[in-house]
């Protein structure tokens, strides 16, 4: 009986009776059509380090009145944290947004019955379309992040791709806007361990695979950086190699569970927006807050409060890509 033929053994056929170049023209299409399955056949090179520093060599200009934000994303944005944010800005702040449950940046540009959670995350007051409400021109500043697992977004849906577009599609309808890649964190269980993926998943993944790549070479505008995965590191090192302070210990302390954050983690994300947002300095701002729903949010000690406030500038003032002017003075905000 004739033994049927593998797809390999298919392949390797076709090469029978060709030249030798022909068949390493073969080989090499094949291995690129292969590294195109794995979502990096069409990646565009990355910004050159020189011309990706040289963006964000000159600060942003602070915001003259309150802003109007629009923040696109999903659970790890939240309804409570641009609530709080709010409570932190000058009166006037104003915000919308679009979430979902581990939402990719891809599927909030397709249809909304492609966005997980996408009915239980938008009955809110908050809710906008995000296409309309970009389209619109009327925010001063865009806010987006990518899912978690952040590999598997880079890898699978696209995110240099969708963070251009995103920022493209802003720019289109105000072309003064400012816009901003808030960076997540991954699962206090991730392999290779929560701290070190922080230390290395800034420059490798955020603005090596997204920032990077997603800022187009030929018309070079910076997409600035809100580092909420930075202060959490540094804030949960302060914490567990000094024993803790007001009642928090360990990283667990500012989670819900292994990845949410809980009302005080969210505080220290709504100060690092705000920080950046408002090149402000945090320390001084009020600590005891309202969730989105009104009610009062559980509020770090006093002391507790402060050391996050200086933490959140220190760190914010330390990376360029926030757009904040770099090792400003700590002190009261303004």
């Amino acid at each position: 009986m004739r033994r049927a033929r593998t797809p390999i053994r298919r392949r390797l056929s076709l090469l029978a009776g060709t030249t030798v170049a022909t068949r390493s023209f073969i080989v090499s299409l094949c291995l690129s059509l292969s590294a195109c399955t794995l979502g990096q056949c069409s990646a565009p090179p990355p910004l050159e380090p020189a011309a990706f520093e040289a963006l964000y060599a000159a600060p942003l200009p602070k915001p003259a009145s309150a802003l109007k934000v629009f923040h696109l994303g999903h659970s790890l944005v939240g309804r409570d944290m641009p609530a709080m944010l709010q409570q932190l800005a000058p009166d006037g702040h104003r915000y919308d947004s679009q979430l979902g449950w581990g939402t990719p940046l891809k599927a909030h540009w397709g249809p909304k019955d492609g966005i997980n959670g996408f009915a239980s995350e938008n009955t809110h007051p908050r809710y906008r379309d995000a296409k309309e409400a970009l389209a619109s021109g009327a925010y001063d500043a865009f806010v987006m992040t990518e899912m978690v697992n952040l590999n598997d977004a880079i890898r699978s849906f696209d995110s240099r791709d969708y963070a251009r577009r995103w920022a493209r599609l802003a720019r289109e309808g105000n072309p003064d806007i400012r816009v901003y890649l808030y960076e997540t964190w991954h699962d206090l269980d991730i392999a290779g361990g929560w701290l070190d993926r922080l230390d290395g998943d800034l420059g490798t993944l955020w603005e090596g695979e997204i920032l990077r790549r997603a800022i187009a070479p030929d018309d070079p505008k910076p997409i600035y950086l809100i580092p909420a995965g930075q202060v959490l590191a540094r804030l949960v090192r302060d914490i567990e190699s000094s024993g803790g302070f007001s009642g928090l210990t360990r990283r667990e302390d500012l989670f819900s569970d292994r990845i949410h954050l809980n009302d005080i983690g969210a505080y220290v994300v709504a100060l690092t927006h705000s920080a950046v947002l408002y090149q402000r300095s945090p320390v001084g701002l009020p600590h005891r807050l309202h969730r989105a729903d009104g009610t009062p949010a559980t509020a770090p000690g006093e002391d507790a409060a402060r050391r996050m406030q200086e933490i959140v500038w220190e760190v914010v003032t330390s990376l360029p890509q926030t757009g904040v002017p770099q090792a400003a003075a700590s002190g009261p905000a303004p």
